[in-house]
This record gives C-alpha cells, structure tokens and sequence, in this order.
C-alpha cells in the first residue's frame, strides 16, 4: 500500500509529454542501430530477401577490401585540412565580430545563413558550378592573366574545393565562438593593458585559454561533421580523381543502395562509428593537456 501511494504522488505529466521523444529516439535512433549491427553479421540482400549469418566474415573482408582503405585515407585527409580551417575562419571571423562596430548585428546574421544552408543540395550543385571550368572562380583567375585552375577534375584542388565549402558554412562555430567571446571579463584586458599587453599578447594569453572548453566543443562537432561528409563529395567532385573525395559514407552509400549488400554496408557503419569514437576519446583524454575550466 506504502509503495501504491507513492506511485499515485508522482506527476506523471512530464514523462507523458517525453513520450513521443522516446519513442522517436527508440524508433528512429536505437532500432536502426540495433538492427544495422545485426545486419552486419549477416550477408543480407533485401530484394532477393536472403539472410545468412556469417558473423565476422564482414569486418574480415574489410580489412582486405583496398577500396575502403582508400576511402578511409580520402577521409582522414579531409578532417586534417578541414576541421582546422573551419575553426580558425570561424574564430578569426568571431574575434573581429565581438569588437563594437556599427551595423555588426547585420554582420552576424549574414555570416551564419550559409551554415542554415548546410548540406543542401543546390548549394552543392552552385559550387560545382562555381569552381568548373568555365566558372566564375576561373573566370576572375583569366582576368588576372593565369590559366585557369581546374578545380574538380585534379587529385589535389578536388579536395581543397571541398574543404572551402567546408569552411565557407562556418556560421554555427563562429556563433558559439562568438559567445564565448562576450564572456570573457574585460576587467581581463583592461589589467593586461595596464600591465603593457599589446592585442597578440592578450589574444595568446587570456582569450585563448579561457575559451578553450569552447575550442573542444566546436572541435569535436566539425571532426564529427566532416567525418560523415556526404552530398558535397557526391554532388560536386563525384567522387574526386583517383577517388581523392571517395569518402566512407559514399561507399557505405554505394554498397548499401547500389550494390544491395546492407550486411557489409553495415559493417562499414559501425568501423566508421569505431573510428570517431576512438579520436573523440584520443581529443577528450588529450584535452586535460589545453583545455582550460574556471573552477
């Protein structure tokens, strides 16, 4: 009975509203996961509706199968070049927009709209367009007097292309870089100018280490984001020269939809999955090292 009336006190109006988040999150997050895993110690092809398991055979053939080693090395090369580009033209363009300049909300409100963009599609297909050969990028290139630069069809632009949409869509980072920046006390400054601190010297000094919980956060969302790059490489370089821009999602993509093997498709997933879980811990356990709390 003690147990009955403590039941009946609770308000269970909370967790009726939560309802549908759960089962969101159940149907659309955790059964996928839990039904991908399964997939993939099984050799399934969904049309021909055949399911064998083979249990690790998938993860095996793997770690023989070139493609996907080369896929893995495009990838890595496009988190290098493009998780720091990202952040330093987001704090780059957050440092000048935190001083008081007139007309800086407009400012603001125009550097983030590429981020809502995203990876949209048109946006893929109008910087395709803009980095082809007859383009406008090239076109201002001839009028400088230089042959033009053909971006999407050689091994090295074809990347860097991707790489500068990456950092052109640096909208959300810059925001919560932004922030941090207008929660640094500028009591902090005004002592480092009396002590003489010329702006680098505050820069390297005070802005840097407080905001650096900031500079993980934003670090391991762009690593995260550029991790499971999709429709730029698809859409724009169609998989790059040599395959420079054949990134893990694609072939995932290829075998999955294309080829129908969602068992090895499958095992693709979760090594990806290892892998950004693997250098989220390598930049968390590192992160006692520069990352700097206010305790």
């Amino acid at each position: 009975m003690a147990k009955k009336s403590r039941l009946s006190k609770i308000n269970w109006t909370p967790y009726l509203l939560l309802l549908p988040w759960f089962f969101g999150i159940g149907l659309f997050r955790v059964y996928p996961m839990i039904m991908s895993f399964w997939y993939s110690l099984h050799h399934f092809q969904p049309i021909l509706g055949t399911m064998e398991f083979i249990g690790l055979d998938n993860y095996r053939r793997l770690l023989e199968f070139e493609h996907f080693h080369e896929s893995v090395i495009a990838n890595l090369r496009y988190v290098f070049f493009g998780t720091p580009a990202v952040l330093v033209v987001a704090f780059f363009v957050a440092f000048i927009l935190n001083f008081k300049l007139k007309g800086v909300n407009l400012f603001r409100t125009a550097y983030y709209i590429p981020s809502i963009l995203g990876g949209n599609v048109a946006v893929a297909i109008v910087w395709r367009e803009l980095f082809s050969g007859n383009g406008p990028v090239n076109a201002v290139i001839r009028a400088f007097g230089f042959e033009p630069i053909p971006w999407i069809t050689t091994a090295p632009f074809a990347l860097f292309t991707l790489v500068f949409l990456s950092a052109w869509q640096f909208g959300s980072v810059m925001l919560i870089f932004l922030a941090a920046l207008q929660n640094v006390s500028p009591s902090l400054y005004e002592a480092a100018s009396i002590d003489g601190a010329k702006k680098f010297r505050q820069l390297r000094s005070i802005t840097l280490p407080i905001i650096t919980p900031v500079l993980l956060f934003n670090s391991v969302n762009v690593l995260l984001r550029h991790f499971q790059e999709f429709n730029a490489a698809f859409l724009i370089t169609n998989r790059g020269p040599n395959r420079t821009t054949d990134f893990i999602n694609i072939v995932i993509y290829d075998f999955a939809f294309l080829r129908l093997q969602f068992g090895f498709a499958s095992a693709m997933t979760w090594v990806l999955l290892a892998a950004i879980g693997l250098i989220t811990m390598v930049l968390f356990f590192s992160s006692k090292y520069w990352v700097h709390y206010n305790d």
